[in-house]
Parts: C-alpha cells; sequence; structure tokens
C-alpha cells in the first residue's frame, strides 16, 4: 500500500460485506476501465460503513481521501471520468472526504480507531501493506529490547482487560499462565463469534489478519509458548482463507517458526476451525473441540492458566484483545490508559445492528453513553419510530430501555443496570420491537445451543422458552412472570459454564424494564408492539380503502374479500397475519389492532 503522491489509488472493500453487497463486480468493473490507465486499484477490508456498501475509495495526489457508499456498476463510469480523470468528485455520491478542507466525517464522527486502525486502509492480503503501517513493529521491539516479564508489566499498566465478554485483566491472565509450571505453553485466539448480529472478530480476522498474528505473537513471547491456535468457525470462510494467508506470509518473512528476528524465541501458529456450536465460544469447550473431542464445557478450576490445552499451561484471548495488544507495545500503555474510564481503558469495537440508520462495525473510547453511539455515531434509528432500547452482549447481555441510554459503556455501569459488555454486540430496537418476543428469540437460541451437559442449562432454558412461547402465543397464566424469574434465578446460580449462567439475562431485564408488555400479553392478551401474531387483528378502514384489489392478489390464504372499488373485509379465522396486505397497500388503509 501506497499514499497516492503520484497517480490515483482506487480502493474497494472486499470484506464479507461489500462482497456480499456487490464489491466483487464493482472491482472487477474497475479493474476493466483502468487497466491501461496509471491508477492503481487495490483490494481493502471493512471499513466499518457496511450500511453503505460497496464502498470505493478514490486517494487523490496529495492524500485527499473520498469514500463513496452504494456503488453499484452503472456509477463506475461515472466516478473514473469526473473524479479520477477530471478531478470533479460526484458529491452526491460521497460519504467521507478528508484531507481538502471540508471534511464529510459524519459516519467515522466520535471514533477512535485502535482495534480497527488498519481495517478499510489496507490489503489485508499483504504482508507489505501490513509492515508498511508499522506492522511488526511491537514484535520487533519486543524481542529486542523488552523481557517477556516487562512485556506483561506494560499490558497490565495499560489496564487492557479482555474484550470476549469477561473483561479479565490480559495482563494478568498472562502472568498466572507465565509463573504456572509445565510446558509446552499455548496461546489461543478464540475466534468463535456466534452472537447474533455480531461481526466484529469476523470483519478485524477479513481486514487485518497480521494484527492478530502479532499480537500472539507478543502474548507467546511474554508466557513462554512455543504454539499457538486460532479457533475460528468455518462459517468464516473469507476470515480462514486471510487468516491462512497472514500466517503462511508470516512465516516465509521469518515472524514464525524458529529463531525468530534471529533471537531464541520459537513459536508457530495454525488454525482450526470450528463447526459453529455457540457453546464453544466457552474457553474449556474450545479447548476440547482443539483436541478433537465434543466441545463441552468442564469445571473450573483447574482454570486454563494452570491446565488447559491438553492439560497443559494455555492463556486464551479473543480477537479484539490481540488487535490491541501490539498497539500498546507500539505506543506505550499510557497512550492506551488514557483512553475510557477509570476501570475500564481504551477502546471498544462495536457491531451495531438492527433498527440503526449506520449498521456497521465502529471502535469509540470506552465511557461513551450508549446514547451518543446510537445517535452520533449510529445516526440514530432507521425507522421513524423512537429509539426503544438496545440489546448488548448477544444471548448472554441484557436489554438498555432508552430512558438509561445516558449510560455509559463500561464494564462496571453495565453491570450496575443488569447488562454486560459481552463481545460488543448492539442491537439496536425502536418502537416496533415487542420484547417478550425479543427475549423468546434469544432464549430460542440459548436452549438450541446448549450443549446439554447440565441439567440447569439443557431443561431450565426449554421450560423458560416453553412459558415465553405460550405468553406470546396469548395463552399466559398471571404467574408466569414470577415463575420466569424463579427458573432464571436457579438457572444463573446451578449452571456449569457461562452460556446457562446468563442464557437467563435477556428474560430477566426485558421483565424489569419492560413489565407492563408482559403484562399486556397475559393479562390484556394485546401486544403492545403489534408483533405477536396470536395477539393482532387486521382491518381494513373502510374510508380509506378504494377497492384496488391489489391485497387480494397477494393474501396467501384468501382472507380478504370484496367488491371491485368498494371497500374490502378481512375474514379474521383466515387470517394468518403475515402483513402481506398492509405491506402492498398504497392507500395505507390496513391497520392492526
Amino acid at each position: 500500500m501506497g499514499k497516492a503522491n503520484g497517480s490515483p489509488i482506487v480502493k474497494v472493500g472486499l470484506s464479507s460485506c461489500g462482497v456480499a453487497a456487490g464489491g466483487r463486480g464493482v472491482y472487477d468493473a474497475l479493474a476493466a476501465k483502468l487497466e491501461d490507465s496509471e491508477v492503481s486499484l487495490m483490494q481493502t477490508g471493512c471499513i466499518g460503513m457496511c450500511y453503505k456498501e460497496p464502498l470505493v475509495e478514490v486517494l487523490m495526489p496529495g492524500n485527499e481521501r473520498y469514500v463513496y457508499g452504494d456503488v453499484t456498476l452503472d456509477k463506475v463510469e461515472r466516478i473514473i471520468e469526473e473524479h479520477i480523470y477530471k478531478g470533479q468528485p460526484v458529491k452526491d455520491w460521497l460519504l467521507m472526504v478528508e484531507g481538502n478542507g471540508s471534511d464529510i466525517e459524519g459516519p467515522l464522527e466520535g471514533q477512535r480507531r485502535i482495534v480497527l486502525r488498519n481495517c478499510g486502509i489496507i490489503d489485508p492480503e499483504s504482508i507489505d501493506d501490513y509492515i508498511s503501517v508499522g506492522g511488526y513493529g511491537a514484535i520487533t521491539k519486543a524481542l529486542g529490547s523488552m523481557t517477556p516479564e516487562q512485556v506483561i508489566e506494560e499490558v497490565i499498566e495499560s489496564g487492557l482487560r479482555g474484550r470476549g465478554g469477561a473483561g479479565f485483566s490480559t495482563g494478568m491472565k498472562w502472568r498466572f499462565a507465565r509463573q504456572a509450571k509445565g510446558s509446552p505453553k499455548f496461546i489461543i485466539c478464540n475466534a468463535d463469534e456466534g452472537d447474533p448480529g455480531a461481526f466484529m472478530d469476523r470483519s478485524v480476522l477479513e481486514s487485518d489478519p497480521h494484527s492478530v498474528v502479532e499480537g500472539m505473537l507478543v502474548a507467546a513471547y511474554a508466557i513462554g509458548a512455543s504454539e499457538g491456535y486460532i479457533y475460528c468457525r468455518a462459517e468464516y470462510p473469507l476470515a480462514v482463507k486471510r487468516l491462512k494467508l497472514a500466517i503462511s506470509h508470516a512465516r516465509e518473512r521469518g515472524f514464525l517458526g524458529g529463531s525468530i528476528l534471529g533471537s531464541e524465541f520459537d513459536f508457530d501458529l495454525r488454525v482450526r476451525e470450528g463447526a459453529g456450536a455457540f457453546v464453544c465460544g466457552e474457553e474449556t469447550a474450545l479447548m476440547m473441540s482443539i483436541e478433537g473431542q465434543r466441545g463441552m464445557p468442564r469445571s473450573r478450576p483447574p482454570f486454563p492458566a494452570q491446565s488447559g490445552l491438553w492439560g497443559k499451561p494455555t492463556s486464551i484471548n479473543n480477537v479484539e484483545t490481540f488487535a490491541n495488544v501490539s498497539w500498546i507495545i507500539t505506543n506505550g500503555a499510557q497512550a492506551y490508559n488514557s483512553l475510557g474510564t477509570e476501570k475500564s481503558k481504551g477502546t471498544k469495537v462495536f457491531a451495531l445492528a438492527g433498527k440503526v440508520a449506520r449498521g456497521g462495525l465502529v471502535e469509540v473510547p470506552m465511557g461513551m453513553s450508549i446514547n451518543d453511539i446510537v445517535f452520533k455515531v449510529g445516526g440514530g434509528t432507521s425507522s421513524d419510530l423512537a429509539f426503544k432500547a438496545v440489546q448488548m452482549g448477544g444471548p448472554s447481555g441484557g436489554c438498555v430501555p432508552a430512558s438509561l441510554a445516558d449510560t455509559q459503556v463500561d464494564y462496571d455501569s453495565l453491570s450496575s443496570i443488569g447488562a454486560i459488555m459481552g463481545s460488543g454486540g448492539m442491537l439496536v430496537m425502536d418502537e416496533s420491537t415487542c420484547m417478550v418476543d425479543l427475549a423468546k428469540f434469544f432464549l430460542n437460541f440459548t436452549q438450541d445451543e446448549s450443549c446439554g451437559k447440565c441439567v440447569p442449562c439443557r431443561v431450565g432454558t426449554k421450560r423458560m422458552l416453553d412459558i415465553l412461547e405460550r405468553i406470546t402465543n396469548g395463552e399466559g397464566h398471571e404467574d408466569d412472570i414470577g415463575l420466569l424469574e424463579d427458573l432464571a434465578a436457579s438457572i444463573k446460580r446451578a449452571s456449569l459454564c457461562g452460556l446457562g449462567q446468563t442464557a437467563p439475562n435477556p428474560a430477566l431485564t426485558t421483565i424489569k424494564y419492560f413489565r407492563d408488555e408482559y403484562e399486556a400479553h397475559i393479562k390484556d392478551k394485546k401486544c403492545p408492539a403489534k408483533k405477536c401474531q396470536a395477539l393482532i387483528t387486521y382491518e381494513v378502514s373502510a374510508d380509506v380503502c378504494t377497492g384496488c384489489g391489489l391485497c387480494t392478489k397477494y393474501c396467501p390464504t384468501g382472507a380478504i374479500a370484496g367488491e371491485k372499488k368498494k371497500p374490502h373485509v378481512i375474514e379474521d379465522t383466515k387470517c394468518v397475519r403475515c402483513g402481506l396486505c398492509m405491506n402492498v397497500c398504497k392507500f395505507n388503509s390496513i391497520n392492526v389492532y
């Protein structure tokens, strides 16, 4: 990767989000049209603005940076002719401009990019691109001028806590592993990202895999490990491909293998592909899977630092944690701990999803409020409806209502209101979301993903799901809310691993903050959000209906009848509440009650 000091450089985002949106076709079209020009064309990863993919960046001489969104094949020629050749940017399609004195920075406003520093900037399949932005400088510094103990102290002083969800001190975890007796020692990267709506780790691995490899190198040097594994789910084929490529290139350049950079430090790394079991995100289940066994949690102690992979001392961190490490070693602990709050240092990456205007990947300093993330960074809701809540931490997390959205995003503040940081999923909801249905969705997921080893999780989550299904079907009982709370307490207390211990959180927090919705479902047999099919009725407004007949053509059960140019009627016994009639009606004559 070079700066555009001479000829323009055109970059196309080709992570999963970009490819899925048609980025590969855009890249090929650009390649065909720029073939005989001096313009350089390169692929890059995910800059984070997934809601506007495919993204094309034009880097002009003088390092003026222009990012275009929603680039389709029919837009390619105009961007080339007007911007690249004539120097006249197509302003209507621009998302962001940097370096010409009139920045358009809305999508990145409020962000501080450390983990994502290279994402969307470099070619993720080029080790030279990574080296050109300072890559592998941290391991060079560590091996050349720091002892393992000094590395650990630097990470402890930085305040970096594990970004996988638990938030334990990364440096302390490394210290325990270094002090543990036994060899060989292992480093594992947990890339088994399984939360619905979460794509932080995938995007980093697809966009900047060498940062994770280098972070693992530093960790291995610190604890004295000679082998490492990246456990990545097989549903991430592009991430797996680029990881393996990065490892191969690092090995060729002497960053992996024996006598790394001429030192006495030996370390090698390999990828293990998981089959997509959510429970394998739990570190003991993950290690069993690497060992070739069925991924099921085991009791602790002993902890992995003492007895982990194949009974040897093992340290496990997730993708985001390792991606922070090289920046900390290069820039120093104080540069990192100057960001964030007293007990939650640095930045946090979030996957903004749901009813949010600017969905995608964002990285913000710890301590920013939920409101600021949703509105300043995320652009507010994607509908005309009011912001209602966010689900933090996926199936293991809690629901935070809009009334508490001034809460700072840090470990302690979120814990105080019943939520958790988790790995970084943030699902934004507006007034159209039914909170009982939301709890049912997450309970259905965790119940399905339970490994079944312990009764509280295997049976308890099923009983909770049964109750939630009964409530949303209009068959709820007066004592169901209390029963859910009692079951949740037992499951949290008695489950073997974090999956079961946190599975009740979505139900508990929605009951705590949206109890009135549960009561409306149970007592009034109504869904306030008008989402639960058994509790809603569709009716045609006779004053508005023109009798055009469009709804009758789309109704799958023939529930709508009426004469042409006269108001129609919906027969409730035939209606399956699919909503197609409302979607196709041009006159807004169909209402839900």
